[in-house]
């Protein structure tokens, strides 16, 4: 098992590389090279820019009972089918029974903002909310239960 991260704009890797060293996980950041990340206890890969550059070689990487953490719900819905677990940044672990709900609302927003730029009536869909540590704690807290369920028995 591996931690493979969509690290581009990921807020909690300082939480992650932690949780990780704890269980002696071998742990992967990936992202572009709009980015530079180097952290202690992690192996980076960067990979050229591009729309879902990233995404596609964390797909090409994945084994069954990897972990991946990722705020995007297509990449969730890949790594799923390549029987790896999902996480996002706020502890929400992607699922079969929650992905389709879920890249349903991704496509509907993009629908009304799609929409809107036709409109003289400007539609706004709010933004997440600010992060706080209550988001922190309850990544932690699933991100290391998510793990347990996952280390071999």
């Amino acid at each position: 098992m591996r931690i493979i991260v969509d690290a581009d704009a990921c807020p909690v890797l300082d939480n992650i590389v932690k949780i990780s060293s704890k269980y002696n996980l071998e742990l992967i950041l990936v992202c572009d090279s709009a980015h530079y990340i180097n952290l202690e206890g992690a192996t980076t890969i960067t990979v050229s820019q591009g729309v879902d550059s990233a995404d596609f070689k964390i797909v090409n990487m994945l084994n069954k009972g990897d972990i991946v953490v990722t705020q995007d719900y297509g990449l969730a819905a890949l790594a799923i089918a390549r029987n790896a677990k999902a996480i996002n940044q706020n502890g929400m672990i992607y699922s079969e029974t929650n992905i389709d709900s879920l890249l349903m609302s991704r496509h509907m927003a993009k629908k009304i903002r799609s929409a809107s730029k036709r409109s003289p009536i400007k539609t706004r869909l709010k933004g997440p909310a600010k992060r706080t540590k209550e988001h922190d704690f309850a990544f932690d807290k699933a991100f290391e239960e998510l793990i347990l369920e996952c280390l071999p028995k």
